[in-house]
């Protein structure tokens, strides 16, 4: 997916407004609210690492919209409905096919690819 500067600096204030108090703010899982929630907030820095090195930006965008509601656990995550207004752009998701989603969905899930440690290898389509 390639992030640049502005596309991760505008994923990360959306990251602050919408998800540190859960997932902490270097995203491991131990934000302020994690405590209270009766399943683990998921560490997001090992995303790429569960998956083989490889950053599953579809599936990431897919959980953070609420499309995919059988990925679990799903009971304690709200879906982000600011990520999903009207602005739309091109993501291209790794196979030179680009199609439009959400700005906001795109510039979130390019700082969350910016957390991984270590660093996704590639993308899956």
């Amino acid at each position: 997916m390639g992030t640049t500067l502005e596309t991760t600096s505008a994923g990360k204030t959306l990251y602050m407004q919408h998800c540190v108090s859960c997932h902490g703010v270097d995203g491991k899982g131990d934000g302020p609210a994690a405590v209270r929630l009766s399943t683990k907030p998921a560490d997001l820095t090992k995303i790429a690492a569960r998956r083989d090195g490889m950053w599953p930006a579809l599936e990431v965008m897919e959980i953070l919209s609420g499309y995919s509601r059988n990925t679990l656990p799903r009971e304690d995550m709200p879906v982000i409905v600011d990520i999903l207004d009207h602005e739309m752009s091109e993501f291209d998701p790794g196979n030179s096919e680009p199609f439009l989603m959400p700005t906001k969905l795109i510039e979130i899930a390019n700082y969350l690819e910016a957390l991984q440690d270590p660093a996704s290898g590639s993308n899956l389509p």
